[in-house]
């Protein structure tokens, strides 16, 4: 396209979309939300950039191969679910672990969890830009 209004609003458009899916993500293992509707609203922000700007903007902007992105998506997740037999549970339970805890306070908690939901946010961030920057590119 060659609507120069377009592009301009999609400039912080995208970029609000991408703050807005980690936001999502970050929120998901505690209340609605998580890795796979924030993965698909960061793929939303990117192909409203390449729609605007064309696939090799939003490529270039991307930095990486969407297929690295879901390859090592999948990875971060696989490990995650994994995590649980180092400690004897079943697969794919979940592990915290409580940074700065004392005897009054929890800490900060870091999960198991959240990592499968990152690994399934680039899955899917990944595996929707492949598919759409493959067909954007065909048109």
């Amino acid at each position: 396209m060659n609507s120069v209004i377009l592009r301009a609003g999609t400039r912080y458009l995208a970029g609000l979309l991408l703050v807005f899916s980690i936001y999502m993500l970050l929120r998901g293992h505690n209340e609605p939300g998580g890795g796979f509707i924030g993965g698909l609203i960061g793929a939303t922000g990117f192909v409203l950039f390449a729609i605007a700007c064309g696939t090799e903007d939003a490529r270039r902007s991307l930095r990486v191969e969407p297929q690295a992105i879901a390859a090592v998506g999948l990875g971060i997740a696989l490990l995650a679910g994994l995590a649980a037999a180092l400690f004897g549970d079943d697969l794919f339970t979940g592990q915290w672990l409580f940074i700065n805890a004392t005897e009054t306070e929890k800490g900060l908690p870091l999960s198991t969890v959240l990592v499968f939901d990152i690994g399934v946010y680039m899955v899917v961030l990944g595996s929707i830009l492949t598919l759409v920057f493959a067909m954007e590119e065909e048109i």
